[in-house]
């Protein structure tokens, strides 16, 4: 029996609009004390009317050109039924057959190199819940949250894998950041995922699906590590169910990652189970008109996925440098006002490898450049650029600053390092008899004496030409 794993997502994402989605209170209840940001409308009191966060509306919108889809000629609000304690209208405003945008898709690289597109069934607009807080015994309700807009993401299932699904997440968490419609921190439930999976039988001779599996939901889910592992669990869990002949149940599971296991919840709802019907407080939209669409796809920044592919044609990046760059829209903006002063994969190799994201705080970008251009032009040797950087994140000073007040200087000067060299050449007799009977590693070691004697300020080239000369004379 051949198997198939077929997975589709479900991403809520938190937008990091002032107010919230239906009413005026601040939408920002990180550090709040609890049901401290909280009015009528988000506590769900009798008689009070929501209006429309135009704002979320628009990066919803926004969100959906990013994703490739088709927005909605028209759309509205649906009520959702269902009843929790930290919901307390016992509904959720929420959309249902008429989002704001569908029919899209996301590029994916796989980890076999393969590019892949994942089609996107809906983007759509709803209100978030409260936040219940256990204490022993007790439950205690926070209210805050209530009410904050959360975008709805829904993939179509057609990743293939685990590592295929955690790297759609990373390449959408990038998209969301690009846009900055939500910080889409995952830890912090700015980003939350549910994991649709089942595992397919399909027909050994012409790759066809020939039995479809049952889907499980997966909860509970807030980095990219948990994702993954929460997949491969249950995909290897179901497989074993299917080769023993038992049946996958239709439910939904926990993921607990101390244990490293699915734990089962409730059985699955289906869309009757929640009695949607249009939210008769809030009247239907045409997003084509009311919100100037083409305004918003000129507003769309260069997405992470054109950037890598400007990078790789443009700047001959390796695709390496082009993803981790990419990753963050702060780091490739640092990178892009670096490379113009200096050689982009020098450029590169140092906010990489050097900078790092917390020295974007610190080092400006046309400092660093002006350190990388010192170090291109030979001022400056490779081991003391790193030992001026260092200085410079510790200190906050200029590269030029740091060079004149210690007295640094590259010795190049042929006339200048050639009586060093003699020097080390005569206390080395040994090493020259070894370079002259062909062991030409002999050659670093003196090299490196030259560095020592001038306490990096020697430029390695220079010195290294000088000592051939004079070694094969």
């Amino acid at each position: 029996m051949a198997l198939k794993t077929i997975i589709g997502l479900e991403i809520h994402v938190q937008l990091k609009t002032k107010s919230k989605m239906f009413c005026r209170c601040d939408n920002n209840a990180e550090g709040a004390a609890p049901n401290t940001l909280v009015c009528p409308i988000c506590l769900g009191m009798p008689g009070t009317l929501p209006v429309a966060n135009q704002q979320a509306i628009e990066w919803t919108l926004k969100t959906g050109l990013a994703l490739n889809c088709q927005i909605a000629e028209f759309s509205r609000f649906d009520r959702k039924h269902y009843f929790y304690p930290d919901l307390p209208k016992g509904y959720q405003i929420s959309q249902y057959d008429k989002p704001f945008a569908s029919h899209g898709w996301l590029e994916i690289q796989n980890p076999s190199g393969e590019e892949r597109k994942i089609r996107i069934r809906r983007v759509h607009l709803e209100e978030d819940a409260g936040k219940l807080i256990h204490r022993g015994k007790a439950t205690l309700v926070d209210f805050n949250r209530a009410g904050t807009p959360l975008m709805e993401i829904v993939s179509e299932p057609d990743l293939s894998s685990p590592a295929e699904a955690k790297i759609f997440m990373q390449e959408l968490r990038s998209i969301l950041r690009y846009l900055d419609v939500s910080d889409a921190d995952m830890e912090k439930g700015h980003l939350r995922c549910d994991a649709n999976i089942s595992i397919t039988e399909i027909s050994n001779s012409k790759s066809q699906i020939s039995k479809l599996g049952t889907p499980v939901e997966i909860k509970n889910m807030n980095s990219f590590r948990m994702v993954e592992r929460a997949l491969a669990y249950e995909e290897k869990r179901q497989k074993e169910l299917l080769e023993k002949g038992e049946k996958i149940t239709k439910e939904t599971r926990g993921w607990d990652d101390t244990q490293g296991v699915t734990i089962s919840q409730r059985g699955k709802e289906y869309a009757q189970d929640y009695r949607y019907f249009p939210e008769p407080d809030i009247p239907p939209f045409t997003p084509t008109q009311a919100l100037a669409i083409e305004k918003l796809k000129k507003e769309l920044p260069e997405l992470p996925a054109q950037k890598r592919k400007r990078y790789i044609q443009s700047l001959k990046l390796p695709s390496q440098d082009a993803a981790v760059l990419t990753i963050d829209y702060n780091m490739a903006n640092y990178f892009e006002r670096v490379a113009q002063v200096v050689n982009p994969k020098l450029a590169a190799n140092w906010v990489i490898n050097e900078l790092k994201t917390d020295g974007l705080l610190v080092i400006k970008p046309e400092d660093l450049a002006d350190l990388l251009v010192r170090l291109e032009r030979g001022e400056i040797s490779g081991k003391i650029s790193k030992e001026i950087f260092s200085l410079m994140r510790d200190t906050g000073k200029k590269p030029g600053e740091i060079i004149e007040s210690r007295g640094i200087k590259q010795i190049g000067g042929e006339e200048e390092l050639s009586s060093i060299i003699d020097g080390v050449i005569k206390e080395n007799p040994k090493t020259i008899e070894d370079y002259r009977a062909g062991k030409k590693e002999a050659l670093g070691f003196l090299v490196g004496q030259v560095m020592a004697k001038t306490r990096g300020q020697a430029n390695p080239q220079v010195a290294n030409k000088i000592l051939k000369e004079k070694l094969q004379s």
